[in-house]
């Protein structure tokens, strides 16, 4: 196996970009990445599948998800890039992995997007149903390249805010919804939804909440966001663990206490879905009867997913950078534009987000589809991350390291475990699950070829060159 550069050689090569963004800044980006259709219109799927033990399919994501960060937190602070997760694996696992994880990632970032898209488009169409669904989700895409394309502080400063809008309305929310349940302001629902309906707590059993666990591992898909932001941060060895510790922490009380009120408020017969048309949170506000609080979830929750798709075309573009700045992409796309932002990148990412949108138009099971084939992408990445950590250990003394993980290396192992099974399961299901690994198992064979064909040539330049000289 070729060996990957260098600590030194890989920041170096990717440099240039602006460090303009701060530690609050940079949560907020993660934040914004994480809490957007997972959430707000996913859950709907997680419940369908576990009912009210969801809660348990969301701790058993959240638990694989601690694991992620602790062990990327290690290898953030050696190593601020913007290629972050993709060089690790180039560096730890070599050339190859890394041109797989990264091309890997930049596809599921677009079809992620795709996703949010999509889903901004189902939620317009509350207020204009007569609007089609693909042409909302095109018109927003359209907006967020031209933010992208700009400084990276203007990205930073609307996402910053964007992420304010939501994590308010969820605290708000969780503190309505709870005073509800408690009987503070009305009639108290108690916790009969909960536990007192057919089936009780766990209503399909344990295959149910594996099931959720699926969805809740989306759910938590977002939280690596916050380390390809190193390459622009101020303080990455700071700024980055905390960041990421800090995510961890409010993305597991935001995403636990809201489901808890949404099951406690309503049957989870009424809440959960397999195909997705309108977010439980606006669902659960309509029948509230709290006038106008239904628009105002309905705008909250468009907020989020604009919110997402913004961090992920930022996320993208960067991969794309990286990829170019390593030899494996066009140089076009590595270069910067006098704002320091990878133009060429954003563009190209930005088209094929118009692409994956677009698919709206061809299947109402679009954002099913589409968040299938991106949870592929994002199990290798955390998979990568995992197996990049094991063997940056072997290099780095884990006493001179300013953050370590805990319950190395079993904790590894168990990431890795509960990722092949998850895997394996949606290889078997025949919903629509398993048209993520039907395309994912493809793409990767795909990309070995490319690859192969690649380094053949680039050998052959060598050699020419070599011969030259």
């Amino acid at each position: 196996m070729t060996a990957g550069p260098s600590d030194n050689e890989a920041i170096a090569r990717e440099g240039g970009l602006h460090r303009t963004l701060g530690k609050r800044q940079i949560t907020m980006i993660g934040l914004g990445g994480a809490i957007g259709t997972g959430l707000f219109m996913g859950s709907g799927i997680a419940i369908g599948y576990a009912g009210p033990a969801v809660l348990l399919s969301y701790l058993i994501a959240a638990l694989i998800a601690v694991i992620m960060v602790f062990s990327l937190s290690e290898m953030a602070v050696v190593h601020p890039t913007a290629g972050s997760f993709g060089t690790y694996a180039e560096i730890y696992l070599g050339p190859f992995a890394g041109f797989l994880i990264r091309y890997t990632y930049w596809i599921q970032q677009v079809l992620l997007i795709g996703s949010e898209a999509i889903a901004i488009g189902t939620y317009m169409r509350f207020w204009f149903p007569e609007v089609p669904v693909w042409l909302s989700a095109i018109g927003f895409s359209g907006a967020l390249i031209w933010l992208n394309s700009r400084p990276v502080r203007n990205f930073a400063s609307v996402e910053y805010w964007l992420t304010v809008i939501k994590v308010t309305a969820i605290m708000l929310f969780i503190i309505v919804g709870g005073s509800r349940i408690l009987g503070l302001t009305g009639p108290s629902t108690g916790l009969h939804n909960v536990i007192g309906l057919p089936g009780g707590f766990m209503p399909n059993g344990f295959g149910g909440v594996w099931m959720g666990v699926l969805m809740a591992l989306f759910s938590f898909l977002g939280l690596e966001f916050v380390v390809a932001t190193a390459g622009e941060a101020e303080n990455p060895r700071e700024a980055i663990p905390a960041a990421l510790r800090t995510m961890a922490a409010r993305l597991f009380l935001f995403y636990i206490l809201a489901l808890f009120i949404i099951l406690a408020f309503m049957p989870w017969t009424e809440a959960g879905a397999k195909v997705v048309t309108q977010s439980p949170f606006v669902r659960m506000f309509g029948a509230a009867g709290i006038p106008y609080a239904a628009d105002a979830m309905n705008f909250v929750v468009a907020i989020a997913a604009l919110s997402a798709m913004n961090t992920s075309l930022y996320l993208a573009s960067r991969m794309l950078f990286s990829l170019s700045r390593g030899g494996y992409a066009p140089a076009l796309f590595g270069k910067l534009s006098a704002g320091g932002v990878p133009l060429a990148a954003t563009l190209l990412s930005g088209a094929c987000v118009l692409l994956a949108g677009s698919l709206a138009m061809l299947t109402p099971l679009a954002y099913n589809y589409l968040f299938g084939i991106a949870l592929f992408g994002g199990i290798l990445t955390w998979a990568s991350i995992l197996a990049s950590h094991i063997v940056f250990r072997r290099r780095h003394a884990a006493a001179a390291l300013p953050v370590r993980m805990p319950f190395f290396p079993a904790a590894q192992i168990l990431g890795l475990g509960l990722l092949a099974a998850i895997t394996a399961t949606m290889a078997f299901d025949r919903d629509f699950w398993d048209v993520a690994v039907l395309a994912g198992a493809p793409w990767c064979v795909f990309v070995a070829i490319v690859y192969r064909l690649w380094a053949a040539r680039r050998g052959r330049a060598a050699a020419s060159a070599s011969t030259l000289g």
